[in-house]
């Protein structure tokens, strides 16, 4: 009663600052400038989600949100007060605090500690701009940042770091870079930023030119560096020397700045020289490359990179520098193929305050719309995101299992081959995938077989699904000009038709263009066509690819804008970001209403915020086939996963290979199997376990003889994925549940641990098993730090430490250091072929002495969606270490061919007695487990 009561008090007086609307309040600001809000709107959605709106004019613009989900409910009680300049809007959570005189806004917990502040004065900054005759406003909102907290998010980054702290980020779509505008803290809150268009967070300024800086040529010259171009096989053999005040071959358009003649197949380049600076401080710069490339300063290697040559690689540094001090420059680049890209680009430096602060930055929009989500630790603000964007629905639980692909399966012979091969050799596999190319080679975008290659999709179909296995196939938004699809699309103009206009040609030799996704009658012909051709033959499961959307790769920003406008919601500047969201909802959506028991599974090159609601995982891209690759991958998945989005899976082994893997001597072939190894141990723990490239092929037996410590390694670790299925499909029904998340960076377990904001290497998956990928070559041992306030048992030998130090963590050929958390409770299945093999079969439970510790057993039938309705089962386990006891809760829930009992195999691991877990070892005891409650006395197994 207190909040409607506040309500009739103030709504007594005659004139209140701030106006009662929907869930909320909107409070007028006296304007400073024209670029200043007018008024600023709170509208509460939970208790503790708060939206958040300001607009430089008297209205407040209704756009429908393109993340938010359709079925969100909106509202709580809430009270409203009123202290000199301040209004106040509390729920029994949070408040919400406006600055009558500036339009800031102030979080608070409810005895006034600061959770999030924005920038003294509001922060705000509104800029009118024009897109096709319409207006807009380009908009920046800044937060102040505490000094010691660590910042997540913003969806998949190549960068290495993985606390963006201090640090910036163009947000924008492109081949290995998804953008994800939900932004986390260790101080646990998130800031959902609802905006569509390109967006930088941190730095908002343009990257410039090099000559911002003073530039001299090797000889210490001003006024340029210099430039030898030369034969990339021999040095001395050069084309031409100049004098050059940028580096900049970026996009295709820059490539005409080549010296003329000069043959990027056969050439390289070197540039040498120095920069100085006027000013002091930290400058920063971006090296983007394809090919070959290195740079050094003052003589240090900074980055030693390689990208297929088509596809480039972003790398930032920064660099403090003294004013008037040189600092000397060179950079070696081999292109390695035709159209190839490199560029060096920098800023001067921002106030230190200015850096730190949180700050958005977009180019389009029609206010400042902002969602602020607290909890009390990472989970629950991530689960303040989903109750935002929509609840992440059960995978199928085949996709939890191996995923064998390549680039690509060229016939029907050739796939059910390596199917074959899998099951003869028994290693498990669950799913195939079809990358692209199964069309006849001028039709894409029909979707149909190429008859002469695939002669009998259905029978294929049938085929694998009688040895248990799921086909994936690779989609597209694409069409090339005159097939049949291409026809209906066009002649309802839902076709983008720049790229037509311009007759552009892709790397096939086609001209083509994408369909326009946000135009719900397109999605649907879309899905039609793909149902036709592929859904009604029994294809499982989407790979939609190029989902940036990537029309012609290698274009300038306004360029890539230009080729997908307009869309059918307006300028494609203002909703760049999100065809990935509108292209996985169409089929969604369309699978969902024509078979509406079958699970969905969906993966999208690009991802942005909402993608989990529509069944869609996301992978990294065309990423490159190196140990730097290979270990950018890490934060990489951590950050989608700390963006809410829980399904995230990678190319294992990269998916670009440099020419030396093809017919690769001793030494290269010896590199590509531990390269390959390495990368499919670190696989087995992450969401999807998934392998795909370029040649060489990704067959474990391609790779490696079976005598081979790889080949050896690798069967391994896939058997030993599938024998943790208990644990890891219960991970994913806690997902759905709870909006758990499976992969997760150190902080959101440790976040008492300040030694875990920066880590970057290592993390949990699930609640028990700390991963410590190994991604140097010829590594036999590597760091590990064991977070603090936990202890921790070798997974491999069973040896206990102390948390809150870091260990010298062995790391043979075969495996990888991983270590289980003491208090874990671990359900272990059998040796199993396919992961719906066996669903009655006993289960071992690895019960780790030395905390309390619990888990939830998740089951259902694995493929429909009854889980929907409640046709589930939970069995809740937990550990007493102070009694030495284990209780089994009562299973709550049931579903068809459910197992009603059960066996279970209790293994006890103590600190006093090492031993490492052997699934197939003898149990301290067995039991048969019928749906009751057990309390089970463990204490003579902990001696």
């Amino acid at each position: 009663m207190f909040f409607f009561a506040m309500f009739l008090i103030l709504g007594s007086c005659q004139k209140t600052p701030y106006q009662k609307v929907e869930n909320g309040i909107v409070v007028s600001v006296k304007k400073s400038h024209n670029q200043a809000a007018h008024k600023i709107r709170l509208q509460v959605v939970t208790d503790n989600i708060v939206r958040v709106s300001a607009t430089p004019t008297s209205q407040f613009p209704e756009t429908p949100s393109l993340m938010l989900n359709e079925s969100l409910k909106s509202g709580a009680e809430f009270a409203v007060s009123i202290q000199g300049d301040t209004v106040s809007l509390s729920t029994t959570a949070i408040r919400a605090h406006i600055l009558k005189s500036t339009g800031e806004v102030l979080f608070t917990d409810l005895v006034g500690n600061t959770i999030l502040a924005e920038k003294a004065g509001g922060g705000k900054s509104f800029n009118p701009i024009t897109i096709e005759g319409e207006r807009f406003l380009a908009v920046k909102q800044q937060f102040e940042s505490f000094p010691n907290e660590g910042l997540y998010g913003l969806g998949a980054n190549q960068t290495e770091y993985i606390n963006l702290k201090g640090k910036d980020a163009d947000l924008f779509q492109y081949n290995t870079q998804a953008v994800v505008p939900f932004l986390v803290t260790t101080r646990n809150f998130g800031i959902l930023w609802d905006n569509n268009s390109r967006t930088m967070f941190g730095d908002s300024r343009e990257m410039q030119n090099i000559n911002s800086l003073k530039l001299y040529d090797k000889d210490g010259k001003e006024g340029g560096i210099t430039a030898i171009y030369s034969n990339k096989n021999d040095k001395s053999k050069i084309f031409t020397t100049r004098i050059e005040q940028e580096i900049n071959y970026q996009f295709i358009p820059d490539l005409t700045k080549l010296p003329e003649g000069f043959d990027l197949n056969e050439g390289a380049v070197t540039w040498e020289g120095s920069f100085e600076s006027d000013v002091s401080g930290l400058h920063k710069f971006i090296l983007t490359s394809a090919g070959y490339a290195k740079l050094w300063i003052d003589g240090e290697l900074l980055f030693d990179r390689w990208r297929v040559c088509w596809n480039t690689s972003s790398n930032r540094f920064d660099l403090p520098m003294e004013a008037g001090k040189r600092y000397k420059l060179a950079i070696e680049w081999i292109p390695d193929g035709g159209e190839s890209f490199i560029a060096l680009h920098h800023l001067d430096p921002l106030p230190t305050e200015e850096q730190n602060r949180i700050s958005f930055y977009s180019e389009v929009a029609q206010q400042i719309d902002y969602y602020f989500v607290a909890g009390s630790n990472l989970d629950e603000v991530i689960s303040g995101y989903r109750t935002l964007t929509g609840k992440a629905p059960m995978m199928p639980k085949w996709a939890m299992g191996f995923w064998q692909s390549r680039e690509r399966y060229k016939t029907q012979a050739e796939l059910m081959d390596v199917v074959k091969e899998y099951r003869k050799r028994q290693i498990p596999i669950d799913n195939i995938v079809l990358d692209w190319q199964y069309w006849p080679i001028d039709k894409w975008g029909d979707h149909a077989f190429d008859s002469t290659r695939f002669p009998d999709p259905k029978g294929m179909m049938n085929s694998l699904h009688d040895m248990n296995t799921r086909l994936m196939i690779s989609v597209w938004p694409k069409y090339y000009e005159g097939t049949a699809n291409y026809d209906i699309m066009d002649r309802n103009g839902w076709l983008y038709k720049r790229n037509i206009e311009l007759q552009r040609k892709d790397w096939l030799g086609y001209v083509s263009t994408f369909y326009d996704a946000f135009n719900a009658d397109a999605r649907r012909e879309f899905w039609n066509q793909i149902n036709t051709e592929l859904f009604s033959i029994g294809v499982d499961a989407w790979w939609m690819d190029a989902t940036e959307p990537d029309i012609t790769s290698n274009l300038p920003m306004d360029e890539r804008k230009a080729l997908m406008h307009p869309t059918a919601l307006g300028p494609a500047a203002q909703y760049f970001n999100a065809f990935s969201l509108v292209q996985a909802k169409g089929v969604y959506e369309g699978q969902r209403e024509t078979s509406p028991n079958q699970r969905v599974f969906i993966l999208t090159r690009s991802a942005f915020a909402g993608l989990q609601r529509f069944a869609a995982a996301n992978w990294s891209g065309d990423i490159a086939a190196r140990w730097h690759d290979m270990k950018a991958q890490i934060p990489c998945g951590l950050n989608v996963c700390l963006s809410g989005i829980p399904y995230w899976t990678m190319d294992i082994g990269g998916f670009a290979v440099e020419s030396r893997y093809y017919e690769p001597n001793a030494s290269d072939l010896d590199e590509w199997r531990e390269l390959m190894t390495r990368w499919f141990q670190f696989g087995t723990f992450t969401p999807l376990f998934r392998v795909h490239g370029q040649y060489p092929f990704r067959e474990i037996f391609n790779i490696a003889p079976e005598s081979h410590p790889a080949y050896k390694s690798m069967v391994d670790y896939n058997k030993l994925r599938y024998r943790l299925m208990p644990y890891i499909y219960s991970l994913s029904g806690a997902t759905w549940l709870t909006d758990y998340t499976i992969m997760r960076a150190l902080p959101m377990d440790f976040a008492s641990d300040a030694n875990t904001f920066n880590i970057d290497d290592q993390f949990m998956f699930g609640p028990s098993l700390l991963i410590n990928p190994v991604y140097e070559y010829k590594a036999r041992s590597r760091r590990v730090y064991l977070p603090k306030g936990f202890d921790w048992y070798n997974f491999s030998t069973g040896e206990y430490f102390t948390g809150g130090q870091p260990i010298e963590a062995p790391a043979p050929y075969n495996s990888i250091p991983v270590f289980v958390k003491a208090g874990s409770i671990i359900p272990v299945g059998p040796a199993i072929q396919h992961t719906m093999e066996k669903p009655d079969a006993p289960l071992s439970i690895f019960v780790f002495d030395g905390a309390d510790g619990d888990f939830t057993l998740y089951e259902d039938e694995g493929v429909n969606n009854n889980y929907e309705r409640g046709d589930f089962s939970t069995i809740h386990f937990s550990y007493s270490s102070k009694s030495k006891s284990l209780y089994i809760a009562q299973r709550e829930g049931e579903f068809d061919g459910m197992s009603t009992e059960r066996e279970l195999r209790i293994v006890v691991i103590t600190p006093k007695t090492p031993k490492k877990l052997d699934i197939d070892g003898k149990p301290d005891l067995t039991l048969t487990y019928s749906g009751k409650e057990l309390n089970i006395d463990l204490s003579k197994y902990c001696k």
